[in-house]
């Protein structure tokens, strides 16, 4: 199983090779393999070192508040690192 976080566009370059930032980390992605235009301050999923998918920033935040809230909940061991769904099935009631 694959978990994609949203990552925000933080530089594209001449190559269409974006620097991108999830959680704080920031690594380069290639844009080719998606067919709309991608800029600066929009959110995409990426999949070893290639963007995916393009998705709504309002959609991103939210989900990048429900994984925040996951990181919390373990670092104070309200949920366990070896939970198998990580506390989500608990949210989407």
């Amino acid at each position: 199983m694959c978990l994609s976080i949203p990552s925000k566009v933080i530089e594209i370059d001449e190559n269409n090779f974006a620097t991108v930032e999830t959680l704080g980390v920031r690594r380069g992605v290639s844009l080719d393999l998606i067919a709309e235009p991608v800029n600066v301050g929009d959110y995409v999923l990426i999949h070893v070192g290639f963007a995916m998918e393009k998705i709504d920033t309002k959609y991103a935040l939210e989900s990048l508040k429900v994984y925040e809230n996951i990181v919390k909940e373990m670092n104070n061991e309200t949920i366990g690192v070896y939970d198998g769904d990580m506390g989500l099935a608990n949210r989407l009631k």
